[in-house]
């Protein structure tokens, strides 16, 4: 009987203020097969990610470390207390958590505002109300991501190979210098002790 393997959504962390509007978003989303967990503000936002509120370089937990890790996050960009912008730039800040996807939404479209997002590390804006149709857009970015995440682990590991292997060859080497002196210094010897059983003729 053939297993068929089940590929693990991607798990999107929603913050919005508004009610209906998070459970929209939250409804587009699992229509799309994403994991969904939403929150009503972007302080309880980085508190789900491990992040205190008033340092984004103190983490005390990574994204991969989560019970269920984040591959990417859409926040309403007009929340009371902390924006979707503020937001934004705490993940940012984060060593951790800076390249997880960040998507911000708004229902006034201001340019300043969208380009700002955008030169911040924003990876789309989204207008509400949000469609089924921008759902689309999220996917490709978790890819990058992933991507992004893959490549430096492969070099996280090529490294890690590279000085294993250097200390390997290291040893075999010296191990070879002080066989080949050793063997030398009894070449020698061999040569000296005939000479001195000679016999002397007078």
């Amino acid at each position: 009987m053939a297993v068929v393997a089940t590929e693990t959504p991607f798990h999107v962390l929603a913050v919005d203020d508004s009610l209906p509007d998070r459970k929209l978003i939250e409804r587009l989303l699992k229509t799309s097969s994403f994991q969904v967990t939403t929150v009503d503000s972007g302080s309880k936002a980085l508190q789900f990610l491990g992040i205190h509120d008033d340092d984004a370089s103190t983490v005390s937990v990574h994204a991969h470390q989560l019970d269920v890790a984040v591959n990417l996050i859409i926040t309403d960009y007009c929340m009371p207390g902390m924006t979707g912008y503020d937001l934004l730039k705490k993940i940012k800040e984060s060593s951790s958590l800076r390249d997880i996807p960040v998507v911000i939404m708004s229902s006034e479209n201001i340019p300043s505002r969208i380009n700002r997002c955008l030169e911040e590390g924003a990876d789309e804006f989204f207008l509400k109300p949000v469609r089924l149709s921008d759902m689309s857009k999220l996917k490709p970015h978790i890819l990058k991501s992933r991507c992004r995440e893959h490549s430096q682990q492969d070099q996280e590991q090529q490294h890690q190979q590279s000085d294993s292997n250097s200390n390997d060859c290291s040893n075999p080497t010296n191990k070879s210098s002080s066989d080949s002196s050793r063997k030398r210094k009894a070449e020698d010897n061999e040569e000296i002790l005939p000479q001195k059983n000679r016999p002397r003729h007078s």
